[in-house]
């Protein structure tokens, strides 16, 4: 365009000279001689008008209807309009996912102060091992069907991290009953005196023999909202670290060669408090405002664990430790930990 303006060559003589048409040269000379070096600016390819385009008014009625959580499909029958047309203007208004249409719901973190407090429950459901699995291997062709499953259940107190599990054979409302009974049971022989316990919506949790138990222990029952599991976090995240630490953490060849407690987890209660001035981590802090008993057991892991009726205790202690213990019906008692202790 320099050339044209300034060195007087023709378009043409231009346009042979980089490649393009007379008509492009013609073009940008005139939109320099109209608007100068704004002229020279990228403009959209989208045309001036559009006959064609959905109407106004109906593109407000798709994005009101779909605030009204309609389906793509419900909407495009309801105003003659194709699946496409409505997917593509749902996915202009940002629209397309159902979590868009409510804001995200703010974290509110909370702890009780004292343990027994509160106790949380949940049940993870777990297929049982015929072979290893895809997320070993990576081949989902290979399966083994009707094997069955396993019940992971969990209770866990809310103030000292203080956990029981069992690996069941259900979750109906007879074995989660006895699975509450035995966690109480275990947390009171610890000193915990539980108050409240907090679980979902599960088929176990909402029937009669569960509520009738927890009136009989003098316990508050607490359930979440619908489709909430973060009010039940901490279960939630206990079972992760299960999952990572336990279930996952090898290939196992069948269900039997799964250990109760693998030697390798090494889950430690982490306050969220922030360190001290004195130098010292937040976890001693915190651990020395604990009771007795559980100033004792400080930073390691305490956890029952049970499959099928069969139980051990482990405080942070070995594996071969653990289990002695469980063949003569003791638990490790805390402040006897072996010298293998992971404290």
């Amino acid at each position: 365009m320099a050339r044209v303006v300034s060195q007087q060559e023709s378009p043409a003589t231009v346009a042979t000279a980089v490649g393009v048409s007379e008509r492009t040269v013609r073009k940008w000379v005139a939109r320099y001689a109209a608007e100068a070096e704004a002229g020279l600016a990228d403009r959209p390819c989208r045309p001036h008008r559009s006959p064609g385009a959905t109407p106004p008014l109906l593109v407000s009625w798709v994005a009101q209807l779909r605030r009204q959580r309609w389906t793509g499909a419900e909407i495009a029958q309801a105003l003659q309009l194709s699946a496409s047309t409505v997917a593509r203007l749902l996915r202009r208004q940002g629209l397309a996912r159902l979590r868009a249409l409510e804001p995200p719901v703010p974290v509110q973190r909370y702890e009780w102060a004292r343990p027994g407090e509160l106790v949380h429950l949940d049940v993870k459901k777990l297929g049982r091992i015929g072979r290893v699995g895809h997320r070993i291997s990576g081949d989902r062709r290979s399966r083994v069907r009707g094997i069955g499953w396993e019940y992971v259940h969990v209770a866990i107190d809310d103030a000292s991290r203080l956990a029981y599990v069992a690996v069941l054979r259900d979750e109906g409302s007879v074995t989660t009953t006895q699975f509450w009974w035995r966690a109480r049971a275990w947390f009171r022989r610890h000193g915990l005196r539980v108050r409240r316990v907090l679980t979902d919506n599960g088929s176990g949790y909402v029937s009669t023999r569960f509520a009738r138990l927890c009136r009989s222990l003098g316990v508050r029952h607490l359930r979440t909202r619908p489709y909430t599991p973060r009010t039940n976090g901490k279960a939630e995240r206990f079972i992760q670290t299960l999952l990572r630490e336990w279930a996952y953490r090898r290939a196992y060849p069948s269900s039997p060669s799964v250990p109760w407690w693998p030697r390798t987890i090494s889950w430690r209660f982490t306050p969220s408090a922030p360190p001290a001035r004195g130098g010292l981590p937040a976890q001693a802090s915190v651990s020395t405002a604990l009771p007795g008993y559980l100033r004792a057991i400080r930073s390691a892991a305490t956890c029952a664990i049970s499959v099928h009726g069969r139980s051990t205790l482990m405080c942070g202690a070995s594996w071969p430790a653990a289990t002695r213990s469980a063949r003569r019906r003791r638990p490790i008692a805390a402040g006897s930990l072996p010298s293998s202790a992971k404290i």
